[in-house]
């Protein structure tokens, strides 16, 4: 009997990759599904039946793969790709929740559908409740509270909660502060959605993230999309992108 797994990878060439792996390193697995979004994961695993593993990676178009545990209860064993650093990879270990690192190898994946395999066959593995125990653990954990800012030859610190907004200008990451002070920071957008509170910091497009504390007014925008006013006037596009719609509203109501 074929093992049934879905992947939930928002990159292309990724869900590839993997896929052709999983076909050349087991010949009784059957991709069920692809999925790419937040969204569309929760849809999915709502109505799924027979899927005994899961792939997922960590950060998806629409945000974070934790946000689909708020809302649906996930029993199936998952095993997350990412690009965490290690401080947060320790929850994975505790929680006997295996994770592969991009790009991935196939001798790790070989032996994390082994390590699977093994868990799967033990009657005492209660996968629902170390899924629990690892967001937990990575809440409490992978948040920042201040960010290292370097000043010529001077080292020092930002507080998160004083960040408007953080804005990508070429290769180059910046924060704003409240003061309308700007900070070159060493991360880019995509580690800072790894690294900032996500209750409160939204990346809104692929060039601008905004503190809650920073939207003033939201505007109903053409093609589906929605037009932000924040407390401070940033240099790029305050348009919330309309694949990012969805998720801004319910971020904007507490969800």
């Amino acid at each position: 009997m074929n093992m049934r797994v879905i992947i939930i990878e928002d990159e292309i060439p990724a869900a590839n990759r993997l896929e052709k792996l999983l076909i050349l390193t087991c010949s009784d697995i059957e991709v069920a599904a692809r999925l790419d979004s937040v969204e569309s994961s929760i849809k999915y695993l709502r109505e799924a039946e027979d899927i005994d593993l899961i792939f997922m990676d960590i950060q998806l178009a629409d945000g974070l793969s934790f946000n689909i545990f708020d809302e649906i209860q996930v029993t199936t064993p998952i095993i997350f790709t990412t690009a965490f650093d290690q401080y947060s990879l320790k929850a994975f270990k505790v929680n006997s929740i295996d994770y592969l690192l991009k790009p991935i190898d196939e001798k790790e994946l070989k032996q994390a559908i082994d390590k699977f395999r093994q868990l799967n066959g033990n009657s005492n593995s209660n996968f629902s409740d170390k899924i629990l125990k690892l967001v937990n653990d990575l809440n409490t954990a992978r948040y920042k509270e201040r960010l290292l800012i370097k000043k010529g030859q001077q080292l020092s610190f930002l507080k998160t909660e004083n960040i408007a907004y953080c804005f990508a200008d070429g290769k180059l990451c910046f924060a704003v502060d409240f003061n309308d002070n700007r900070y070159l920071l060493e991360q880019n957008l995509t580690q800072l959605e790894e690294q900032l509170q996500p209750v409160n910091f939204y990346r809104i497009n692929r060039t601008l993230m905004v503190n809650i504390d920073a939207v003033q007014k939201v505007h109903i925008w053409f093609g589906g999309r929605l037009k932000l006013d924040l407390a401070l006037k940033p240099e790029v596009e305050t348009i919330v992108s309309r694949d990012r719609v969805n998720g801004f509203k319910e971020w904007l109501g507490g969800k």
